[in-house]
């Protein structure tokens, strides 16, 4: 078959223009990932989040510290000081700063320069996760922090994990979005050959976007069936349901049980897993995920195998990702994509990153223009 006719071709260009894509500017004022706690130590930890070089460490209080990673005097990378206390030596010329990105002494002359200093990241740590303000400090207390509550309920188990991804956020939320996908990229994992027919249902509200698909009745893929007891069983149910919280944070959580037992005579066990997506530049991602259940807590060997499981799943993503990434970068004045009825939740949803970081931008330049 040879190309469609050039409108439809321009149609499909004209639909998609609307949408965030991998060029598509960060959005700032939003809670991100930083790292997962435990990365947070005494010693200088750099990483470049959403394109801002950023050094996290602890102080002696354990508290987490997060600095512009940028000298104020000739941009040296302050990761590459060292702590003496809680105060942060540059490693170039000696210069000293507070936990609050203070200068606080210049070695080289007795007094020290009023007023300066880099900028102080808020920080907030829920769980295993440390989470960052990048925005305008100003719009700090418009949005809340994440809250992953199960993550610290002693009724779950959970594992944790992360991935760094050669393709951008965007992507990455819209793979998450569409869950068709399991019955072919994680066909010999996750997936099951009924899943992409499955019926399903939106939810597809202003910055939360809601699918909820009903695969029942199934048999379930062997990381749910061995672990729920319900390999083999041709009755099982899985309910899942996929949603975007926010540019930072995608959540699934699926319900397993045997649609043939009474309802007050079934036992159900849920998972979840919290998708936490950190863009590092345009083409790479900090990507982290919490998984967790709430079944067969005390079982090390079952909390083994769904963990090597899952994160061959994710790590199928990853790889499907980074190929899909580099075939974008790699395209033609005759590439275009086309759109389907399953894609309607990720097309709200890009729609939405479009619009918020449209709207970043155009603050960012009146701010510019502001004598």
């Amino acid at each position: 078959m040879s190309l469609p006719p050039p409108n439809v071709i321009a149609n499909a260009r004209k639909a998609m223009a609307v949408l965030a894509h991998r060029d598509t500017p960060f959005i700032f004022n939003e809670w991100y990932a930083a790292a997962f706690g435990s990365e947070v130590t005494r010693q200088l930890l750099s990483r470049t989040l959403l394109g801002k070089r950023v050094v996290l460490y602890r102080s002696e209080s354990g508290q987490a510290v997060a600095l512009e990673d940028r000298c104020a005097h000739r941009s040296y990378p302050l990761s590459r000081g060292h702590l003496e206390g809680d105060v942060l030596v540059c490693g170039y010329h000696g210069f000293r700063y507070d936990t609050q990105g203070e200068l606080i002494n210049v070695p080289s002359q007795h007094n020290c320069p009023r007023g300066i200093g880099v900028r102080e990241y808020p920080l907030f740590e829920q769980g295993p996760l440390l989470w960052i303000w990048l925005g305008d400090p100003a719009l700090l207390g418009t949005r809340q922090p994440p809250r992953l509550d199960w993550i610290e309920m002693p009724d779950w188990e959970c594992s944790s994990g992360y991935f760094h991804h050669p393709g951008n956020y965007v992507s990455m939320h819209e793979n998450l979005m569409d869950l068709t996908h399991l019955s072919f990229l994680h066909a010999s994992t996750i997936g099951t050959p009924d899943y992409a027919s499955a019926p399903y249902e939106l939810d597809l509200k202003e910055g939360h976007y809601k699918l909820m698909r009903n695969v029942v009745p199934t048999t379930l893929s062997p990381v749910w069936g061995k672990t729920t007891g319900l390999d083999g069983v041709n009755t099982a149910a899985r309910i899942a349901t996929s949603e975007f919280l926010s540019p930072a944070l995608h959540q699934v959580s699926v319900t397993f049980y045997d649609s043939a037992l009474a309802l007050d005579n079934r036992p159900e066990f849920h998972i979840r897993t919290a998708h936490i997506l950190t863009p590092q530049t345009q083409g790479a991602l900090h990507y982290f995920i919490v998984h967790g259940r709430d079944f067969a807590l005390d079982d090390k060997a079952i909390g083994e195998f769904m963990h090597e499981q899952l994160f061959a799943a994710f790590n199928e993503d990853v790889e499907g990702l980074g190929a899909l990434e580099a075939m974008i970068q790699g395209a033609d004045e005759d590439s275009y994509e086309i759109s389907v009825a399953s894609d309607a939740p990720a097309i709200a949803m890009r729609r939405y990153l479009k619009k918020r970081a449209d709207a970043e931008a155009d603050e960012k330049l009146i701010a510019s223009d502001r004598p």
